[in-house]
C-alpha cells in the first residue's frame, strides 16, 4: 500500500468497489424477484412493485440516500427499542450497500423485466408443452435466453453504482470521494487529488468494460451476430 495520501485514496477506492459490488448483488436479487412479480404476480404484488419502482426512479438518488440512511436506521432502532432490545450501530458499509441496493433494485427490475419479455415466446411455450417445471424452465430456458438482452442494461447499472458510491460521502462514509476531499482539504492540492480520483474512477470503468465485454461475448455464444443475421 503506498504511503501517505496515495494509500488513503486506494483504501477509499477499495471501499467504493466493495459497496458497488454489494449493492449490485442486492439489486440483482431485488430486480429478479421484482421482474417476476411484475410479470407473473397478482394485482396487489404488481401494484406494490409499480409504486416501488416509480418512487425510486422519480426521487433523486441523493435524497433517497439521505432518507434511507438516516430515517431507515432510526426506524430500525425504534422497532428494536419497542421490542425491548438495545439500539444498534449499523456499519457504514452495510448501510451503504443496503441503500444503494434498494436504488439499484428498482432499475434492475425494469431491465430484467424487459429482458424476459424479449425472450421468444415459442421457447417458453415449447418448454411448457414438454411439461417442464417452472424452476427447471427458469434455469434452462428463461435465464440463458434473457441474459444477452439483460447484460447491456445491467452493465450500465454497475457503472452507475460505482459512481453512486460517491454520494455516500454526504453521510460520512469513507469512500474514494470523501478520502479525496479530505486529502485535498489538508494539503490544499485540490487539482492533483481530484485529478487522481478521476483517473481512479476512469481506470475502474475501463477495467469494468473489459470484463463486461467478455461476459457479454460468453452470454451470446452460439447466437448469430448482426452481420451473420444480415
Amino acid at each position: 500500500m503506498p504511503p501517505g495520501w496515495g494509500g488513503t485514496l486506494l483504501v477509499g477506492l477499495l471501499h467504493s468497489i466493495e459497496i458497488a459490488v454489494g449493492a449490485t448483488c442486492v439489486g440483482l436479487m431485488i430486480g429478479t424477484a421484482g421482474a417476476y412479480g411484475k410479470l407473473y404476480g397478482g394485482p396487489v404484488v404488481r401494484d406494490l412493485l409499480a409504486v416501488y419502482t416509480t418512487i425510486v426512479r422519480a426521487v433523486p438518488e441523493l435524497v433517497l440516500i439521505l432518507l434511507l440512511y438516516y430515517a431507515g436506521t432510526d426506524l430500525i432502532n425504534q422497532v428494536l427499542t419497542s421490542m425491548g432490545y438495545q439500539r444498534i450501530d449499523i456499519s457504514g458499509l452495510a448501510a451503504g450497500i443496503a441503500v444503494l441496493g434498494i436504488v439499484q433494485g428498482a432499475y434492475s427490475t425494469e431491465v430484467i423485466r424487459g429482458a424476459i419479455l424479449a425472450v421468444p415466446q415459442g421457447q417458453i411455450e415449447a418448454a411448457r408443452a414438454y411439461g417442464m417445471p417452472p424452476g427447471l424452465m427458469l434455469r434452462r430456458i428463461t435465464l440463458p435466453a434473457m441474459l444477452p438482452f439483460a447484460i447491456p442494461g445491467l452493465a450500465n447499472l454497475w457503472l452507475i453504482a460505482t459512481k453512486d458510491t460517491a454520494l455516500l460521502a454526504v453521510v460520512g462514509f469513507n469512500e474514494l470521494t470523501l478520502a479525496t476531499r479530505q486529502a485535498a482539504g489538508v494539503t490544499k492540492a485540490y487539482l492533483i487529488f481530484y485529478l487522481a480520483a478521476g483517473v481512479l474512477y476512469l481506470a475502474l470503468t475501463l477495467f469494468s468494460n473489459l470484463i463486461i465485454g467478455r461476459v457479454e461475448a460468453w452470454a451470446r455464444r452460439g447466437t448469430p451476430s448482426i452481420r451473420e443475421a444480415r
